[in-house]
């Protein structure tokens, strides 16, 4: 009986995500890295101590000098249209595991002799981005998707035409109102800011935005009104649109605020990294001139 091969198609990884990129091959090398320079710390005995200054260190520290450089590159290969010689996602996926290595080789470049110097300071930034990188990886593995939940079935432009119909709508219903129900109505249109300051877009504070000071006072006159045996059909149309408007108001600031969080993590990490380079060049050139 014979038998007929069984054709193997080749791996999907249309939807490999940038963690688990070629069955996590950079994490498999940044842990290799991270063995080879721990044993090798281990096995060696400087006299007196470890430290940036024995051959040991200088290994290290020329490793990890040139992995702080090659991987702050991720900015520019972002701006590069192909795969050659490295994905986006391959380059990505490096990025992130090298740098968590950088973790064991800076710190065995110091040999634990830390203190106030450049020398440290370049540590520390070194650290501090390390970190932030790891808060980076937390919004880009959740955002995208709280962000397509938030936004449905609209766009941004949506969002925001869907805010200016019912300005409109309110401006219309506010006609026959009086003066004092048609101030609440303008205390909606003219103070009620989508975004707002850093804050209100980082933690969607918005309590005393103009349509939710609106949107309480005319409900709080609509429970009144209805609790004598009134009824104002002007005025609870009026509730009816604050209450649309705030509801659109929080999706549009759920959206902000997510897209907010990114920009700010970009805001720290981005600044640090150049810092961080700077005090790279200061550490090896008051080595070489120096010691």
């Amino acid at each position: 009986m014979t038998g007929k091969a069984v054709t193997r198609g080749p791996r999907d990884v249309a939807h490999e995500g940038f963690l688990t990129h070629r069955r996590a091959r950079w994490a498999k090398i940044a842990a290799t890295v991270s063995l080879v320079a721990l044993g090798a710390y281990l096995l060696a005995d400087p006299i007196p101590r470890h430290n940036g200054g024995t051959w040991l260190g200088y290994l290290l520290g020329t490793i990890g000098a040139g992995m702080i450089v090659w991987l702050s590159l991720l900015g520019v290969r972002k701006r590069v249209i192909g795969s050659k010689p490295f994905s986006l996602k391959g380059w990505t996926s490096a990025h992130v595991y090298l740098g968590l290595s950088l973790i064991v080789i800076g710190t065995l470049h110091t040999g634990f002799q830390l203190g106030l110097n450049v020398h440290t300071l370049a540590w520390m930034l070194m650290m501090i981005v390390i970190l932030s990188g790891l808060w980076g990886i937390s919004l880009y593995a959740t955002l995208p998707e709280k962000l397509s939940a938030n936004r449905g079935e609209f766009t941004q432009l949506q969002m925001l035409e869907a805010i200016r119909t019912l300005d409109r709508q309110l401006d219309t219903a506010a006609q026959p109102l009086g003066p004092d129900d048609a101030a609440l109505v303008r205390l909606s249109l003219e103070q009620c800011r989508i975004a707002g300051s850093l804050s209100q877009r980082l933690f969607g504070s918005y309590a005393k935005d103009g349509n939710a000071r609106a949107l309480a006072a005319i409900s709080e006159r609509v429970t009144a009104d209805r609790r004598a045996g009134r009824a104002d059909e002007a005025v609870e149309q009026i509730q009816f649109l604050l209450e649309r408007k705030e509801a659109a108001l929080s999706q549009a600031r759920r959206h902000i605020r997510l897209k907010a969080r990114l920009e700010f993590w970009l805001y720290i990490h981005v600044p640090v990294t150049l810092a961080l380079l700077a005090a790279l060049l200061a550490h090896i050139l008051s080595v070489f001139l120096y010691w």
